[in-house]
């Protein structure tokens, strides 16, 4: 995503490529050339291509507040999206924060084992790992990349079962979640341990030329290797799988050279063959929603531990809230993403603009002259430029520059999700009652371990105040004196 401002910082060719001028630049050019043809007719010949302009004032102000509209609501939909990316944070935090420090550590499993720290501590931290696919796995589905096999999301689930049947799996037992992602080179079935719901460790798969591949934003950028090293029974895909920029996308114009060459060439191979043209494969009629699924997983772990009795009621409710805040915010991404505007609407409005354009410079020619090619070039570089932007931003979930970083928003879950797992949840009295704490400053500088030791000896005295009077009346004059003293030095 660039969002720096291009006044005052230097411009570079990623900048460039997120403007929309090597979108709208044919556009530009072909209703600059209509205008020079208007110019040149009207000053160099006996004709008078000039009309009267008494409706450009009125088209310009509708036409304006039409584009203004049209901005305003693809502007609407990706700060949307961007606020559905921060509940998503949101949750995700809340919920790795109760399954590290709410699900206790001392417990016992579902057939009345205790279980270790270590096995404990397994469990809590596999779990929030799915937290982190969940947020993953929105990314790749956002972008229409289906399945699960990602360098960013498989070593996040690769644990969880590949068929319903523990004894016996076979084709017809697989589960959605892997059923979708299913590849006729790379069968999942030859995979698996015979009695096991999950796939062993295969021998590794080679990977083919550009398959795989890492996008690496600098030399020593890698986030991948920050999860697990996993050998997959098939080549993964990279993380980031953006369009290949080639020379058409610059001059968009030239496209329809190949797409008339694609289809004479279809065309005549089907009359040499005598057979109509295939019709493309079909594919399943629903594909698994892996978020979906990661969610489902995650239900069923707060299931578990209802059973075993180990939330408190308010915690218990917390955590199906914040599992139920995914799947809403889930819900209103997918809507963002897959509800563009009416293609009535955007048509007629990129055919009113382009009507506008060619009648705008037999309008402004009398007055203008020779100033009508520039002035014809401007409007329309303003005009088309907000229409692509809004057409540009409408999805902001893909790979465009100015769409939304979703692989930095991943990232930023991971080092929170990790940071919360770094913490010991030490008891309160390893760390309060220290020499580094000081809870009644200004009023009382001494540390907490002195406050403590001068309680144990009952004599806990203030002697900035003369207050002979120990225990809780010396303190509540201290932070009486506190809110006085804090109110006013924070005023002046």
């Amino acid at each position: 995503m660039v969002a720096s401002n291009p006044l005052f910082v230097g411009w570079s060719l990623r900048k460039f490529n997120a403007t929309v001028i090597n979108d709208v630049w044919p556009e530009v050019f072909f209703f600059s050339a209509v205008a020079a043809m208007v110019a040149c007719v009207t000053k160099l010949t006996s004709h008078d291509l000039a009309i009267s302009n008494a409706l450009l004032s009125v088209l310009g102000t509708v036409l304006g507040l039409v584009i203004s509209f049209r901005t305003s609501s693809a502007y609407e939909r990706y700060q949307e999206g961007r606020k559905m990316w921060t509940n998503i944070s949101i949750a995700s935090r809340n919920l790795g924060q109760i399954i590290w420090i709410h699900v206790p550590l001392n417990r016992k499993d579902a057939s009345g084992r205790a279980l270790t720290t270590v096995e404990s501590v397994i469990e809590k931290k596999s779990m929030i790992n799915l937290v982190q696919a969940f947020a993953v796995a929105v990314k790749h589905f956002l972008r229409e990349e289906p399945g699960v096999y990602f360098q960013d999301l498989y070593p996040l689930i690769c644990f969880l079962p590949r068929y319903a049947n523990h004894l016996n799996p076979t084709a017809a037992d697989m589960l959605p979640l892997w059923k979708a992602s299913e590849d006729e080179r790379y069968p999942l079935e030859q995979a698996v341990a015979p009695g096991s719901s999950t796939s062993s460790l295969p021998v590794k798969v080679e990977q083919p030329t550009g398959a795989g591949k890492k996008l690496r934003r600098a030399k020593t950028f890698d986030p991948e290797a920050a999860l697990a090293d996993i050998q997959a029974h098939r080549p993964l895909l990279p993380a980031r799988n953006p369009p290949h920029t080639g020379f058409l996308d610059f001059f968009p114009v030239l496209k329809i050279f190949p797409w008339m060459f694609a289809t004479c060439s279809r065309r005549v191979r089907a009359t040499l063959l005598h057979t109509k043209n295939p019709k493309k494969k079909k594919g399943p009629l629903a594909e698994s929603n892996v978020p979906l699924e990661i969610t489902v997983y995650l239900s069923a772990y707060f299931a578990h531990l209802l059973q075993l009795g180990q939330l408190a009621p308010a915690v218990a409710t917390s955590f199906m809230n914040n599992v139920a805040s995914l799947q809403d915010t889930m819900s209103n991404l997918e809507r963002i993403g897959s509800t563009p505007l009416p293609f009535a609407y955007q048509a007629h409005l990129r055919m009113s603009v382009w009507l506008y354009l060619c009648f705008l410079p037999f309008q402004i020619v009398a007055s203008f002259g020779y100033l009508t090619i520039p002035g014809t070039a401007f409007a329309a570089f303003l005009l088309l430029g907000f229409l692509e932007i809004g057409s540009e931003i409408e999805n902001p979930f893909q790979y465009d520059l100015n769409d939304l970083d979703l692989d930095s928003f991943c990232l930023a879950i991971q080092r929170e999700l990790h940071e919360i797992t770094a913490h010991t949840t030490p008891a309160p009295d390893d760390f309060v009652f220290s020499a580094w704490n000081q809870p009644f400053a200004p009023g009382d500088r001494r540390s907490a371990e002195e406050l403590a030791a001068a309680s144990k000896a009952g004599d806990y005295t203030h002697a900035d105040h003369g207050d002979s009077e120990p225990g809780m009346m010396t303190i509540r004059r201290v932070l009486l004196w506190n809110y006085r003293e804090v109110d006013r030095m924070t005023r002046q």
